[in-house]
């Protein structure tokens, strides 16, 4: 006599379901009928589960105001959270005047935007507090002179590779249409390191280096999504 042949189970079969279903024996044409109820029932649930998938996500209007001005024909985004020696502004201005001279298309048709953050989030700040907190030793940056720097070196007389170009300023290129985001999230974590090394209030310290924005830079929530948004409202992307 052969031995039993083992009964192997399964999660979705408990035990005493299976001596049930072991007595139940279908005719073909219960089998057929079964069958069919099962696709009809997986069709079922094919249709509910592509009617609830929600419609493809079209892309989302801009409502952040410094992306709305952007209307050039020609836009992009220089990341730059480190200062690299002041090169960044020349990629910026690299940008416009390539388009000028290269493409005879006008500045009005180019759109720049520079980012502050990192190591670069107290250089879209006034001159004032650099010279109130002591940010260029705090950053380790001299002036032409080779003391700390206590005006902000790129808001109009940058110096890059030895070479003054204030062509290549804040303020020049603001002229010619260029944009500045600040990060607000660096801007509190800075200005706690800052308040941190000078024993002062960081509440404080934050607050007055919000205040002291060069005029035209934009504080934006954080550089994280600001980036995210301008890719999503087509601007190209240059990393510093």
């Amino acid at each position: 006599m052969s031995p039993p042949t083992p009964v192997f189970r399964t999660t979705l079969q408990p035990p005493f379901l299976e001596h049930t279903m072991a007595r139940i024996v279908l005719s073909p044409r219960q089998t057929i009928a079964a069958t069919a109820l099962s696709l009809l029932g997986a069709l079922g649930l094919i249709t509910t589960l592509t009617a609830a998938r929600p419609a493809a996500v079209e892309r989302p209007v801009v409502t952040e105001e410094w992306l709305a001005k952007l209307t050039g024909t020609h836009r992009q985004l220089f990341d730059a959270p480190a200062p690299a020696g002041g090169v960044p502004l020349v990629h910026v201005l690299n940008y416009y005047d390539t388009y000028n001279k290269a493409f005879n298309t006008p500045d009005k048709d180019v759109n720049g935007v520079l980012t502050f953050y990192g190591a670069t989030t107290f250089y879209g700040l006034k001159d004032a507090v650099w010279a109130k907190y002591a940010l260029g030793a705090f950053l380790d940056t001299k002036d032409s002179k080779g003391a700390w720097a206590t005006a902000n070196p790129w808001r109009t007389n940058p110096e890059v590779l030895g070479m003054s170009l204030p062509q290549a300023s804040i303020e020049s290129l603001q002229k010619r249409g260029a944009t500045f985001i600040i990060c607000n999230n660096a801007l509190q974590i800075f200005s706690a390191l800052v308040a941190k090394k000078g024993g002062l209030d960081p509440t404080a310290v934050y607050e007055d280096l919000k205040a002291n924005i060069l005029p035209g830079v934009t504080l934006v929530p954080g550089m994280v999504v600001a980036i995210e948004q301008a890719q999503k409202a087509g601007l190209t992307y240059h990393r510093q």
